[in-house]
């Protein structure tokens, strides 16, 4: 099997490719895989893809979708021509069984080009709301698969939609912990996104002030972001953060399956992928939905779980408030109450998501063959 993988430039959208890419190379040992991204600097492709083993990475000029009045939408409007132009020419030359999307702006042009020149295309959406890419593509495709069965209802003039899951890499290795947390009794691992957020950085130092000093033998495993990493090594050094052996603040987390997997309590944005990951690993969280996203569907989401006592959930307006510190002191001291949120948590999992994937892949290739 030749696949063509392509979904960008977060990794909220890299990463389910890179997981899907991981079980065709589970059930075909001899299929080929090459992605597709963007030639921006942001694009986290560039940097996860090769990270996991993938050496064939092309790109295309394509911009994120133009907002209203925007004076670069002229820009926007030349990329979408040019990269569908470059697509076209990628896809003669590596000759793809399949191309299979994960959403973002970088995947519309391949899957897009694909689906005119009648290579078997399918696209994934990992979010309860289906990202302007999906939307687009979701009639041009053959298979829109969903993590959430109610988004299948919200896409309109689809081929076929199917309800799946979410691809995992969470999981689709044995990991080794080697010194991680090494003499820690606890762990704790905090993240907000690839790219950070800065909001939820500041206040999770307030917190860091009160409860690592209290709890010397539980470890604090903090990702800031690569756009605010400097910025807060400045607040930890001004509070005297930087000085507590058992605080560790790094950009981005690149051995997140290690990390998350040796975690006792996480906190955390409510982006599918990552939703998904903690309901697999049964992990006791903190949910911090980022108000910054399409019809505020991570507040959705986290407010789903926190409604099943499956996670504590904390907006960002609660944060003048201590709710932050509060709700991971509670988790820390509280035996019981971590257990039950790790159990409780497990009933959103959906363990075979991969293997389902697989099999539609397959499907896809096989029906567009008779046709």
């Amino acid at each position: 099997m030749r696949v063509l993988m392509t979904g960008g430039g977060t990794a909220g959208h890299v990463n389910p490719a890179i997981a899907i890419a991981n079980t065709i190379k589970e059930y075909d040992k001899d299929s080929e895989i090459a992605f597709v991204c963007s030639y921006l600097p942001r694009d986290k492709a560039q940097d996860l893809v090769p990270r996991a083993g993938y050496e064939k990475l092309y790109r295309v000029h394509i911009l994120p979708s133009f907002k209203i009045y925007n004076p670069k939408n002229a820009l926007t409007l030349i990329s979408m021509v040019r990269s569908e132009i470059e697509a076209k020419r990628l896809i003669r030359e590596y000759r793809p069984d399949v191309i299979i999307g994960t959403g973002g702006f970088a995947c519309y042009p391949v899957l897009n080009a694909g689906a005119k020149m009648g290579i078997p295309t399918l696209v994934h959406e990992s979010n309860a709301i289906a990202g302007r890419a999906v939307l687009k593509l979701a009639g041009r495709v053959d298979l829109v698969m969903t993590n959430f069965d109610t988004t299948c209802d919200c896409i309109k003039g689809a081929k076929r939609t199917v309800a799946v899951g979410n691809p995992q890499v969470i999981g689709q290795k044995n990991t080794e912990f080697g010194d991680i947390a090494k003499g820690y009794r606890h762990s704790v691992l905090s993240f907000g996104g690839s790219l950070g957020a800065e909001t939820l950085n500041r206040a999770y130092a307030e917190t860091l002030c009160v409860v690592a000093q209290k709890h010397p033998d539980t470890e604090f495993y903090h990702a800031a972001g690569k756009r605010d990493f400097e910025e807060l090594k400045k607040v930890f050094a001004e509070k005297g953060i930087d000085k507590l052996t058992n605080v560790k603040l790094v950009d981005y987390i690149y051995d997140m399956d290690a990390r998350m997997k040796r975690a006792d309590v996480v906190i955390s944005r409510a982006g599918a992928m990552t939703l998904s990951e903690l309901a697999l690993l049964g992990k006791a969280a903190i949910l911090v939905p980022s108000p910054f996203v399409a019809a505020n569907h991570q507040f959705k989401n986290a407010k789903a779980i926190s409604d099943q006592n499956a996670c504590i959930l904390v907006e960002e307006k609660d944060f003048d408030s201590g709710r932050l510190t509060e709700s991971l002191e509670s988790l820390l001291t509280d035996e019981g109450l971590r257990r039950t949120i790790s159990e409780n948590i497990k009933a959103f999992a959906k363990a075979d998501a991969n293997k389902i994937i697989y099999d539609e892949i397959v499907r896809v290739i096989e029906e567009k063959k008779r046709k």
